[in-house]
Order: C-alpha cells, then structure tokens, then sequence
C-alpha cells in the first residue's frame, strides 16, 4: 500500500470521496485508477503531543499493512484521527478501521 502525502490529493480524495465515521476515526474513501490502494492518516494536534499523534499514524498504517488482502484494490483512503482515539490499542484501532471500510463496502468479501 502506498502512502497519500501530497494536500492536492487530500483535497481530491475529501472532494469525490465518501465518508463515514465511529467514534474513533472519519474515513473517507474514493476510487483511483492505480490499480493499488493508497493511505492518507491526519491527526491533528488537538489528539496529543508529537509521541501520541505519531503513534496513531504508525497503528493505523500497520493495521493497514496487515489487512490489505482484505481489501479492493484502487482506492484512495483518507484516515482523520478523532481525539478520544489516543487510549486505543493495536486492537481497537484494527477493530474500528475494519468496522469502517465495512461500511464502505471495500472488503473483498463483500
């Protein structure tokens, strides 16, 4: 899975993007023509100091990593971290972004 970085993808992804959200995370999810999926992760400042937002992007991409065969290919997804999400575990945050890409429909199995 590559990495979203640049705003101007951002933009494109929040602008012909579906959202849904849990208590947790907002993921907003479009399709793209690469053939492969891309992952974006915001977390704004107002979640924690560096160490706590930091963590929440390396959860969020290994949990990701991890479950990419579960998902379809040629999606941009864009992760925003709401702020009660600091207390997570690996497990939860997988739980919740599972939950959530449900909801979008982007499960292979479905």
């Amino acid at each position: 899975m590559e990495r979203l970085r640049k705003n101007q993808d951002f933009q494109s992804v929040f602008q012909s993007g579906k959202s849904y959200a849990n208590k947790f995370f907002v993921i907003y999810v479009s399709k793209n023509d690469l053939g492969i999926n891309r992952l974006g992760v915001s977390v704004s400042k107002k979640v924690g100091n560096s160490v706590i937002r930091h963590r929440m992007k390396r959860l969020i991409k290994e949990s990701f990593r991890l479950h990419e065969d579960m998902f379809n290919s040629g999606l941009n997804i864009v992760v925003i971290v709401r702020k009660n999400a600091e207390v997570l575990s690996y497990k939860e945050v997988t739980d919740a972004i599972i939950h959530l890409m449900k909801l979008h429909h982007a499960m292979k199995s479905e």
